[in-house]
């Protein structure tokens, strides 16, 4: 629970250490899959995995949208000391996550061969990635619980429950992955099987705190309610978060078809190498994001303008750093990097370290987005939060498409560094005028209050 009385410094690090330990622990679902996929499946694996991804991806931004929507809006409601609406908006997040559940099951069971297709995917990598989206369709709904589950919990008070909820999951993923891809060999299905019942005990388990008299915000049968309202706020202020997700996946898929149409199907498995590298950093962002959410949101309901400056400025600064630090490590070992997923495909890991100096080399701007982006959802400027997201995309796009006529593959791997810069610039100068203009708001409130004051104590005195 945010503690007003305690400095914000101190909040912040309370609630950002187990929430950057907690998405550390649920990208091993990931990258645990991808180290037993690389070893076991090979580059024929690796890169059915990619091609899954984009579906996959998209899957878990709607639970992420959700998630944060949900506990933006509870934390702002408990700021404002409306404990019953919070529950009220918590109820109806948990039933939203189902329905979309069972929209997206229906989905994937329609179109997922298909969406595997449109990327490519021929021979063995579409069997292999049909494998790992069939397990998903039964499991929507525990892929959704897994990733908005935690964030309710932070949200309520509770982030060493959520961390070590992660961890129990990771855990179990781990154990049965090495079961059923090593020993049983069951390849992609074994890998989405592993996953799936790993979500499951993250969900379930965390459903039920809140159905016990630990949590501050308790549910009941009785309590349960749904209201389209609620909804609609919860999508909108989550929407970013989606499509934070969604980008990724559509451009990964658009990766995939680049690097098939100016390279070969290895360079897609080197690709998905990448991506499970930088997944590591990119849940640390995730995780400054998300510890700092709980704290913006709770002061932007109190109206203390100073503590959402001095929340932000920690998660800028934590972000970019640690994406500084990890660009260094990854170009001082890039084949010791490469060859934790395959130490045998010569192939494989010369076209993944050449991603690795080329596609990461402005990574720590990923943070920076993601720490913006997170900062508007938190303050209710859900259209801003939705441009850095969507803007992301649509600046890439051209670099994505021009770059590989001119320089070939070289291109693929360029097109995500340079669009980050573009956008950053913009983001950076959007942010710094909205600090301004909040900052004097916040001073015209203070001078306001502090002369009606005077004016109270003059007439008390007349």
């Amino acid at each position: 629970m945010v503690k007003p009385t305690e400095s914000i410094t101190r909040q912040f690090w309370r609630y950002t250490l187990p929430t950057i330990a907690a998405m550390l622990v649920n990208g091993l679902y990931q990258v645990v899959d991808g180290i037993f996929i690389g070893r076991y499946v090979g580059a024929q694996g690796l890169a059915a995995i990619n091609v899954a991804w984009p579906i996959i991806g998209t899957v878990l931004g709607i639970g992420l949208m959700i998630g944060v929507g949900t506990g933006a809006l509870c934390s702002v409601s408990k700021g404002e000391g409306d404990h019953n609406k919070a529950q009220r908006i918590l109820s109806t997040g948990f039933i939203f996550l189902l329905i979309a559940s069972i929209a997206a099951s229906l989905i994937l069971f329609r179109f997922g061969h298909d969406l595997l297709v449109l990327q490519g995917a021929t021979g063995e990598v579409l069997a292999l990635g049909h494998q790992y989206i069939s397990v998903l369709a039964f499991a929507v709904i525990f892929a959704f619980g897994s990733i908005a589950v935690p964030f309710l919990l932070r949200n309520d008070g509770r982030p060493n429950f959520a961390t070590g909820l992660m961890v129990l999951g990771a855990i179990a993923n781990i154990a049965l992955d090495y079961v059923l891809i090593a020993w049983f060999q069951w390849e992609l299905m074994g890998a989405a099987i592993a996953t799936a019942i790993s979500q499951s005990l993250v969900t379930l388990i965390g459903l039920g705190y809140f159905f016990t008299n630990k949590a501050d915000l308790r549910l009941t049968r009785k309590t349960l309610s749904f209201s389209l309202a609620h909804c609609r706020g919860i999508a909108w202020i989550g929407l970013s978060s989606f499509f934070m997700y969604a980008y990724g996946s559509f451009m990964v898929a658009l990766h995939n078809v680049q690097f098939i149409k100016y390279g070969e199907v290895t360079m897609v498995g080197a690709y998905a190498i990448l991506g499970y590298i930088v997944t590591v950093y990119y849940l640390v962002a995730e995780g400054v994001a998300g510890g700092m959410q709980p704290l913006v949101s709770y002061n932007h309901g109190a109206g203390n303008q100073s503590n959402i400056r001095k929340a932000l400025k920690l998660g800028m600064v934590v972000s970019v750093v640690v994406g500084v630090l990890f660009v260094i490590l990854v170009n001082i070992a890039p084949y010791q990097f490469a060859s934790i997923f395959n130490s045998e495909d010569s192939a494989l890991i010369d076209h993944t370290v050449l991603g690795l100096r080329l596609h990461l080399f402005a990574m720590f701007l990923d943070g920076f987005l993601v720490v913006a982006a997170a900062y508007y959802q938190s303050v209710g400027k859900g259209s801003k939060s939705l441009f850095v997201t969507i803007g992301n995309m649509l600046v890439q796009l051209p670099f994505l498409f021009l770059l590989p006529m001119w320089f070939g593959a070289e291109g693929v791997w360029l097109a995500l560094p340079l669009s980050n810069i573009a956008l950053s610039s913009v983001v950076g100068i959007m942010l710094y005028r909205d600090i301004k203009q909040l900052d004097a708001l916040h001073l015209a409130k203070h001078a306001e209050h502090g002369a009606n004051a005077s004016e109270a104590r003059a007439e008390t005195v007349a």
